[in-house]
């Protein structure tokens, strides 16, 4: 791809209104969605790993549902819920909340199909690190909210923004979900890449233009998840060491 960019061009065709608008709007609403996921995503995980109930195998199926969903039929089933007609939109609509074709559906459909990335991460590390440090935290006094804040999320948090980081990646390349749910509005709704989509009819090299700095991003995100996996090896001496302080 880097041999078919017009690389003179590059600057003002990454730059154009268009482009600065999407690549803004993009940013954005991928850190927002990624927020959204760790608010979500750090319950359900610790629900997962450290609890047995009835339904949980359907509640872990639903979570990894967006995996294996083809993004346009979860952006239909988003908008058959949040839309003016939806389940929970016409209420949402008598209240004044539209959600549809805005910026919050962009939002909701990055949130849908990135917040498995950080589930599974978090999930797998909780089941790893065990419940040990927990334990003898419990047993020196410490309160459920205590051992959670100083040992627990300490232990897991290589982990955590491992998953974080991967799920702003997915959101930052989500396409068919947020078509379908949110449209495509210069400003509004047209993410990145939504806007590589419409360019590579009226301008291709624009759209190799912006291919190539998602590109960029994606190897950027693989970089920092590789880096962030080796301070694992530090987080259970750190987790004794909190668990040892009264």
């Amino acid at each position: 791809m880097a041999l078919r960019v017009d690389w003179p061009q590059f600057i003002p065709l990454i730059t154009s209104e268009s482009a600065t608008a999407a690549l803004l709007l993009s940013l954005r609403t991928s850190l927002t969605a990624t927020a959204l996921c760790v608010l979500v995503g750090v319950p359900m995980a610790l629900v997962l790993a450290r609890t047995s109930f009835r339904g949980q195998r359907l509640l872990r199926s639903l979570v990894l549902l967006p995996l294996v969903l083809p993004p346009v039929v979860g952006g239909i089933a988003l908008l058959y819920t949040f839309g003016r007609r939806g389940l929970l939109g016409g209420s949402l609509s008598a209240l004044g909340v539209e959600i549809a074709f805005t910026t919050t559906a962009v939002v909701l459909s990055q949130a849908f199909v990135a917040l498995p990335f950080l589930v599974l991460s978090l999930e797998g590390a909780l089941r790893t690190v065990g419940t040990r440090y927990e334990a003898v935290g419990a047993t020196l006094g410490a309160g459920r909210w205590t051992v959670l804040r100083r040992i627990t999320l300490p232990l897991v948090l290589p982990a955590l923004v491992s998953g974080a980081v991967l799920s702003f990646a997915r959101a930052l390349g989500e396409f068919g979900a947020t078509l379908t749910f949110a449209g495509s509005l210069q400003g509004t709704t047209r993410t990145l890449p939504l806007e590589v989509y419409l360019q590579r009819e009226t301008d291709p090299d624009a759209a190799v233009a912006l291919s190539f700095i998602l590109v960029l991003v994606a190897v950027a995100v693989v970089g920092v998840a590789h880096r962030v996996r080796p301070l694992g090896d530090l987080a259970p001496r750190a987790a004794s060491r909190e668990a040892a302080r009264p």
